[in-house]
């Protein structure tokens, strides 16, 4: 009789413990689903500059510096300045990449089809969301072959 209450408390905990990992899994979903709405809801409002941009350990902050950028709800991201006005696209959506070493579960791409004559191709990525607040906007990325880590950094103007 001990033998068989052992097993059933044991039975029982091994249960509340998948059970707990599950629902866990589903939490997380859940944020980043909200993250993502928050995310694209917050973006589209106002300007934002690039207040940080570390590129491999290297700050490149100052090669984004005068630029206004204006994230539309179609998709579309423009960068302008007195000299000159860019445009790329963006998305914020959940990380569905298998092998991505992050703890994020949101990506926020970035794309400029640009030629390598400007900087903007270097901000062209799938950014792992790092955290964000109703004015900034923290992202990075871990390079492919080197590990090397870049970080990016949106605050409203």
């Amino acid at each position: 009789m001990k033998k068989k209450l052992v097993f059933l408390l044991a039975a029982i905990a091994a249960t509340m413990f998948i059970s707990a990992c599950s629902n866990d899994e589903d939490n997380n979903e859940m944020d980043a689903v909200q993250t993502v709405s928050d995310i694209q809801t917050n973006v589209v409002t106002g300007e934002w500059m690039i207040s940080s941009y570390i590129d491999s350990g290297v700050d490149e902050t100052s090669d984004y510096a005068g630029f206004t950028f204006t994230f539309n709800g179609d998709g579309v991201v423009s960068a302008s300045s007195s000299a000159e006005m860019l445009t790329g696209a963006w998305s914020v959506e959940m990380d569905s990449s298998m092998d991505d070493s992050s703890d994020s579960d949101v990506d926020f791409t970035l794309f400029f089809g640009v030629p390598d004559t400007h900087d903007f191709d270097d901000l062209s990525d799938d950014w792992d969301v790092v955290s964000y607040t109703a004015t900034m906007l923290s992202l990075r990325d871990v390079s492919g072959g080197s590990g090397e880590i870049d970080t990016l950094v949106f605050t409203r103007k």
